[in-house]
């Protein structure tokens, strides 16, 4: 049996390194807000700056949001291709029961991507948009509309 104080000294580096960690945080919070400066910002400070070129207009949409869609689908590989790079090193060990394991996973993930495609997330031509009815096209010419008068079975 595992003495206490011999756990303790097991998990004391730990412990230690959680406190440092925690501390090393706490500190650099503290110190940004009394050492950093405190002027208010104006427009030449808040005007975005490139390369040494300084815009003059406004950019003509915001930054789209398909990027950051594009960037987490390349995450999801990069994790998948992590998670494989082991697999592939023992996989002789692993025989029948890893391979089909794996096979499940790269299912998965190439379903949600295929799922992903569908939904247009890597389509970034411009946006599809609906034509208007042909004008001569009304409600009157294209639905059918049933006789309001009662009929001969509801009669009875």
């Amino acid at each position: 049996m595992v003495e206490p104080a011999s756990a303790m000294k097991t998990y004391l580096p730990i412990f230690i390194l959680l406190v440092l960690g925690l501390l090393f945080a706490v500190l650099s919070f503290v110190a940004s807000s009394l050492l950093g400066p405190r002027k208010r910002p104006h427009a030449a400070k808040v005007a975005p700056y490139e390369c040494g070129i300084v815009p003059d207009r406004e950019p003509p949409q915001r930054f789209p949001v398909r990027f950051y869609l594009v960037a987490m689908i390349f995450i999801i590989f990069d994790i998948e291709i992590v998670f494989l790079y082991p697999w592939a090193v023992i996989f002789r060990q692993l025989a029948t029961f890893g391979l089909v394991e794996v096979l499940v996973f790269a299912v998965v993930v190439f379903g949600s991507f295929l799922y992903l495609v569908s939904n247009g997330a890597l389509d970034w031509g411009p946006a599809k948009r609906l034509r208007p009815a042909a004008p001569e096209r009304t409600t009157a010419s294209t639905v059918g509309r049933v006789p309001s008068g009662r009929s001969s079975d509801e009669a009875a």
